[in-house]
C-alpha cells in the first residue's frame, strides 16, 4: 500500500491467533482474537502481565461460547492468573460485553466516563418495539417502505442481549492521563466519531499503540447518526480526531487496533483515513446536485452492494456525512411532506 512519497504499511503477523490462543506482540502483551456474530466476525482484546494478574483491553461479547472461551483463555494462555482489571476503549457491546464478568470475578473497571454512562445506560434500557424516536429518524432519513415496516413489527436489538450488566462504579480513564501497564508507562489519547470518547494507549517506553476501533488498518470504522442525537455531526469530530492523533504517529508505531491485524506505518493510515472522508464528501456533494434523501446517497460513499445485513449501518453514516456538509455550510435540506430530509448541495 502505498501513498505518494509515504511510506507503506507493513503486517509483521500474516494470521491472528488461533481461537482461545495468544501470540506475544511484545514483552508481556498478548494479542487474543473472539468470535462475533455478525459480518465483522471477530473483535482482538489485549492481555496486559501485570505479574499476579493481568489487565485487559476490551472483552468480545457476552455469550455461552464467549464465556466458555474465556475460561480456556484464563487456563491457557493466561496460565492461571486472575484477570486483574478491565480497560474499556470504547461502549460498543464488541468491547464490552463480557466486562461486567470479569467485574463479577473482583477485576476493576477502567473506562472514559462517557463510555462507561453509555454502556450502562444502554445495557440497561432493553426495548421492544421501536420507540417514536426511532421511527421519525427513519423516516427522516428517507427509510424505504420495505425496511420501515420490517423494523416497525420487530423487536429492536439491545445491547443487554449481548453484553452482561455493569456494576455501578469504575476508575475514570480520561485524555492527558497516564496509565501503568505490562512494566510501561501509557499516555491516554481520547477520539472521537465512531464512538464518543474513545481512548487510545500510547505506549512511552516503546513503539505500541493500543488503538480499539479509532484506527484500522484495513477498513474505517463505522462513523453513524442515531436516534438519540439526529443532529450530531460526528464526521467533524472524526476527522478533528485523525488529525490530532495524526500529529503522535511515527513509522515504527506498532498498532494494536480492534479489529483486522496488528500494522505499522501509522502516519500513511492517519493519512488514509482523513482522505477516505474527504473524498467521500466530495462525492456526496456532487451527488446532491439534485435534491435526495439519504436513503439514496449510498452510491458515492459506498463501494458495495448494500444489502439488509448492512442497510442499517450504511443509512446512518450516510447521514452523519450529510449532517457534516449541512454544518459545513456545503448543502442545504428541507422537509418533505413525509417528514423526510431532502438534501441539496449549494454548489
Amino acid at each position: 500500500m502505498m501513498d505518494g512519497g509515504l511510506r507503506h504499511m507493513a503486517y509483521p503477523w500474516e494470521a491472528p491467533p488461533e481461537e482461545a490462543e495468544a501470540i506475544e506482540v511484545a514483552e508481556g502483551v498478548l494479542w487474543l482474537r473472539l468470535p462475533l456474530p455478525m459480518a465483522l466476525d471477530h473483535v482482538n482484546v489485549y492481555a496486559l502481565d501485570e505479574g499476579d494478574h493481568w489487565s485487559i483491553v476490551d472483552t468480545g461479547v457476552h455469550s455461552r461460547r464467549s464465556v466458555a472461551l474465556w475460561e480456556k483463555i484464563l487456563a491457557g494462555p493466561l496460565r492461571g492468573k486472575p484477570v486483574g482489571r478491565v480497560i474499556l476503549t470504547h461502549h460498543h457491546p464488541d468491547h464490552v460485553g463480557m466486562a461486567g464478568w470479569f467485574v463479577a470475578r473482583e477485576a476493576e473497571l477502567a473506562a472514559s466516563r462517557t463510555a462507561y454512562l453509555l454502556a450502562r445506560m444502554l445495557i440497561l434500557d432493553v426495548e421492544e418495539r421501536p420507540t417514536p424516536q426511532a421511527e421519525a429518524f427513519w423516516r427522516s432519513a428517507g427509510m424505504d417502505a420495505a425496511h420501515l415496516d420490517k423494523r416497525m413489527s420487530e423487536r429492536p436489538y439491545n445491547f443487554a442481549d449481548i453484553c452482561h450488566e455493569l456494576p455501578v462504579g469504575f476508575t475514570r480513564v480520561q485524555q492527558g492521563e497516564v496509565i501503568r501497564a505490562a512494566g510501561r508507562d501509557w499516555d491516554v489519547h481520547v477520539g472521537h466519531g465512531h464512538a464518543p470518547e474513545h481512548i487510545t494507549l500510547w505506549s512511552r517506553d516503546d513503539n505500541l499503540v493500543i488503538a480499539g476501533d479509532q484506527i484500522i488498518s484495513s477498513i474505517s470504522p463505522n462513523i453513524g447518526v442515531y436516534p438519540t442525537e439526529p443532529e450530531a455531526d460526528p464526521v467533524g469530530e472524526w476527522m478533528e480526531s485523525c488529525r490530532r492523533l495524526g500529529a503522535l504517529a511515527r513509522e515504527d508505531h506498532l498498532v494494536l487496533s480492534g479489529h483486522k491485524l496488528p500494522f505499522t506505518g501509522l502516519p500513511l493510515r492517519m493519512r488514509q483515513l482523513l482522505d477516505n472522508h474527504h473524498g467521500a464528501l466530495k462525492r456526496l456533494e456532487k451527488h446532491l446536485s439534485e435534491p435526495r434523501v439519504a436513503s439514496e446517497c449510498f452510491a458515492p460513499l459506498f463501494k458495495r452492494t448494500i444489502d439488509e445485513g448492512i442497510y442499517g449501518l450504511a443509512l446512518v453514516e450516510t447521514v452523519a456525512h450529510l449532517n457534516h456538509l449541512f454544518k459545513e455550510g456545503h448543502a442545504t435540506r428541507e422537509r418533505r411532506e413525509d417528514g423526510a430530509w431532502l438534501w441539496r448541495s449549494r454548489g
